[in-house]
C-alpha cells in the first residue's frame, strides 16, 4: 500500500524533531559538534533522510535559532502594559539563554529570519504599535532589549553563578568606592539585572510620545 512517502523518508520523522534532537546534542557537547550527520546520528537515521525535511546546515542552524526563540517567547496575556510584556520578554529570554548556554553565540550572531521566528517579532512589535510607538521606533526598542539581555548573558555566563569572578574585589586602600560597592552592593547576577532592566524600560517609557490613534 503507498504511504506517500519518498524514499528515505522514515514515518514520524518530522523537522521539528530534528530541531529538537539538534538542540539538545548542541546542549550536550557544545555547538561545534553539531551536523547533520551527528544529529541524524541521534535519531537513529541515515544523514540523507534529514535532507527531506530540511535542505542543510544553514538550514538546520537557522532553525535551532527558531527553537530557542519559541522557547523565549512569554505565556503571557496580551493585555496590560506594554512595560510589563517587555519586562516578560527579556525574562523570559535571558532565562531561555541561560538554559542553552552553548547556543547564546549562535542566537547572537545568526540572522534566522524563518516564518516562525518573523512571526514572533511581529508579535511583539504589534503590541507596542497598539500602545502608540511607531513601527520604527518599536523595531528600536526591540533590538535595544534584545541587544541588553544578550549582554547580561554573556557577563553571567563568564562570571559564573556567583556573580562577580574569583579576584574581582577590589583593594580597598586603592579603591574604596569600588571596594565598598562590591562589599555592600548586591552582585547577585539576578538583582543586577533586574536594576538595569527596570532602568532601560524606565529610559522607554521616558522617550516613549505616542502617535496618533
Amino acid at each position: 500500500m503507498a504511504t506517500g512517502r519518498k524514499r528515505g523518508q522514515r514515518a514520524g520523522l518530522t523537522r521539528e524533531a530534528i530541531l529538537l534532537a539538534a538542540v539538545e546534542l548542541a546542549d550536550r557537547e557544545g555547538l561545534p559538534a553539531v551536523s547533520m550527520r551527528r544529529v541524524a546520528a541521534a535519531l537513529g537515521v541515515e544523514a540523507m533522510t534529514l535532507y527531506h525535511h530540511i535542505p542543510g546546515k544553514d538550514a538546520l542552524l537557522d532553525g535551532m535559532v527558531e527553537q530557542i526563540v519559541a522557547r523565549a517567547e512569554p505565556r503571557r496575556p496580551e493585555s496590560g502594559p506594554w512595560q510589563e510584556n517587555l519586562r516578560g520578554l527579556a525574562r523570559a529570554l535571558r532565562a531561555t539563554l541561560l538554559a542553552h548556554p552553548h547556543l547564546v553565540p549562535l542566537l547572537a550572531t545568526r540572522r534566522a529570519t524563518t516564518a516562525r521566528n518573523l512571526d514572533a517579532m511581529e508579535n511583539a512589535l504589534r503590541t507596542l504599535c497598539a500602545a502608540g510607538f511607531t513601527p520604527p521606533r518599536a523595531l528600536d526598542v526591540m533590538y535595544s532589549l534584545t541587544g541588553f539581555v544578550f549582554g547580561q548573558v554573556t557577563l553571567t555566563l563568564a562570571a559564573g553563578s556567583a556573580g562577580d569572578p574569583p579576584g574581582a574585589e577590589p583593594d580597598p586602600a586603592a579603591h574604596p568606592l569600588f571596594h565598598e560597592a562590591v562589599r555592600t552592593g548586591d552582585t547577585a547576577p539576578d538583582a543586577r539585572f533586574e536594576f538595569a532592566l527596570t532602568a532601560l524600560l524606565a529610559g522607554f517609557t521616558a522617550g516613549h510620545e505616542p502617535g496618533p490613534a
